[in-house]
């Protein structure tokens, strides 16, 4: 771990100027210690925000949620009102890391977080998004935990967060406070997709700090819930996940918000499943049907292609599981 100097503000404000200054912002600090000590980041400031005034969760005025970026995510998972109108949300949150790290681990920080890719993390390995224009071992290398949506020549990363891809399928809105005042920034242009930048993975300008995310209202009931495959049971990221919320009225299908995790370099909002499933009765062809489509557009490496069919697979069962058939 390198030199670094450390201090802790008690307003919002306090901290985007901080920010604005080059300080880099920690709460539960689970992710940016863990990468301090590997060498991979390298922070001259950290700047502590665990004091601020942002761990309220709250029904806005039009019947969504807003989740403070300092609420823990246990806290978040054991909330009545994310756990009654939004299960997506807190399955999500209770499938990721350990029950230690959700007690320390804030929403901000985990959407904020940084990849698992072991390229990422070996500090002596080609990495474009640690080093830009140094390569992409990954791509070479063995990826069996690769993207295969969203890729690109230098980049083959995958998003690590959970709530993430709730988050997305849901079309939530993350809020940002900066030197230029507040702004609300679509999950969809949140989190950036590599390209040829994968550097650059937040739409976040010097300063900026989020201070929560918003979870839109959607019709009720709304039936969701989040399904996550991996190699093991706990504390272990996704090969593939499905964040899905239906809403069914009359026996059919009126709204559908369907995203993917553990396959794409950000979460994958999964649009033309969402399509095919509008209008529609629940049947257990159906959901076979629509999670067809669910990889479209995959650009498989050479060791994870099985996630095209696992995809599916998932998509389909966590449709199954949250529409049933009528």
């Amino acid at each position: 771990m390198f030199p670094f100097s450390y201090s802790k503000v008690g307003t919002v404000r306090e901290a985007v100027s901080a920010g604005q200054r080059g300080g880099r912002f920690i709460a539960g600090g689970t992710t940016l210690v863990d990468l301090m000590r590997e060498t991979v980041e390298r922070p001259d400031v950290l700047v502590d925000i665990s004091r601020l005034p942002l761990r309220e969760i709250t029904t806005t005025s039009q019947g969504g949620v807003r989740i403070g970026a300092l609420v823990r995510m246990s806290d978040a998972a054991a909330d009545r009102t994310v756990r009654t109108a939004y299960p997506v949300i807190a399955q999500a949150l209770e499938l990721s890391a350990s029950a230690q790290l959700r007690n320390m681990a804030t929403i901000g920080g985990n959407i904020m977080q940084r990849t698992r890719c072991t390229y990422f993390r070996d500090v002596a390995a080609a990495c474009n998004k640690r080093v830009p224009a140094s390569g992409c071992a990954a791509r070479e290398g063995f990826n069996r935990s690769h993207a295969i949506l969203g890729t690109s020549e230098a980049c083959v990363a995958t998003h690590p967060s959970d709530v993430a891809v709730a988050f997305a399928a849901l079309e939530a809105t993350v809020h940002l406070l900066g030197p230029d005042g507040e702004r609300q920034v679509a999950f969809a242009d949140f989190l950036l997709q590599p390209g040829n930048t994968p550097d650059k993975e937040q739409a976040i300008r010097a300063g900026e700090l989020i201070t929560a995310v918003e979870i839109p209202a959607h019709p009720r009931p709304l039936r969701s819930g989040y399904l996550k495959v991996r190699d093991r049971q706990s504390y272990e990221f996704a090969l593939t996940s499905a964040a899905v919320a239906l809403y069914i009225q009359g026996g059919v299908i009126r709204a559908a918000k369907v995203a993917a995790g553990g396959v794409g370099t950000v979460p994958w909002k999964l649009s033309t499943v969402e399509q095919q499933l509008l209008g529609k009765r629940p049947s257990e062809r159906l959901w076979t049907d629509a999670a067809a489509g669910a990889a479209d557009g995959a650009k498989p490496l050479a060791h994870n292609e099985f996630k095209i069919e696992l995809l599916k697979r998932t998509v389909e069962r966590q449709l199954r599981v949250v529409g049933g058939a009528r």
